[in-house]
């Protein structure tokens, strides 16, 4: 794979699990900033940001596993 090809998934993919992640933290330590949602709203939320999560940690193991490029391509 193209190191330029590999860094843009390997980025996406960053960049889904820390959005993901700061859901969770904004839905668990300021709810309140949330607004007029339904029970249900928040826990459709928790689980979308969770799933987000899961992918995105699936995606790095994937590229990780399959594509790590040498050094010397990544650095070159």
């Amino acid at each position: 794979m193209k190191p330029e090809l590999f860094e843009m998934l390997m980025a996406q993919a960053v960049a889904e699990r820390t959005k993901a992640i700061l859901t969770l933290n904004l839905l668990s330590e300021h709810p309140a900033g949330i607004g007029d949602h339904s029970t249900d709203d928040f826990y459709n939320n928790a689980n979308e940001a969770l799933s987000v999560l899961v992918d995105a940690d699936d995606k790095i193991e994937t590229l990780n596993k399959y594509f790590t490029l040498p050094k010397e391509q990544v650095n070159g």
